[in-house]
């Protein structure tokens, strides 16, 4: 057996039963809000208790129901989403990186047809000025650019 950084064999394995185990499928997602919307289950079955009770007590008005047929429409992302947060809880747990997000271009993750590619823009910085300090002509100390007085002896800078 050769010596690895990590307490157990194979952490990716395992990483892949658990997932596959927590996972969620957003065709049953949008069934559950196509059909059983007016009740909230939809918001059980992603982990969202709160509005699932809230949908629960409501379900009388009828107002559920149309919130419930519009929302099937929204939960592929709602169930991407639960399932990205399971993905980062349990590589958190197991010590390792997600495998294919931050680090490993080219791996498409679950519930996506294609890579997830990040970019950054960053701003230039700002060209260097000819002097950024103004130097006091009493005591000779160093000022910020547009500081009114001295911070040494408190004579007026012009």
């Amino acid at each position: 057996m050769s010596a690895t950084p990590y307490p157990y064999p194979n952490p990716q394995a395992i990483f892949q039963q658990q997932y596959e185990a927590v996972r969620r499928d957003e065709v049953v997602g949008v069934l559950l809000a196509l059909f059983l919307g007016c009740f909230g289950i939809h918001h059980f079955y992603v982990g969202r208790t709160g509005l699932g009770i809230l949908y629960c007590c409501f379900f009388w008005t009828g107002i559920p129901a149309i919130l419930g047929f519009i929302e099937c429409f929204f939960m592929p992302g709602r169930v991407r989403m639960y399932n990205a947060v399971q993905a980062a809880a349990l590589a958190a747990s197991l010590g390792i990186v997600i495998p294919g997000y931050v680090g490993y271009p080219g791996w498409v993750a679950p519930g996506y047809p294609q890579p997830i590619n990040l970019s950054i823009q960053t701003l230039p910085a700002p060209a260097p000025t000819e002097s950024a300090t103004v130097t006091c002509p009493n005591c000779n100390r160093t000022n910020p650019l547009g500081a009114r007085f001295c911070s040494g002896c408190g004579t007026p800078l012009s």
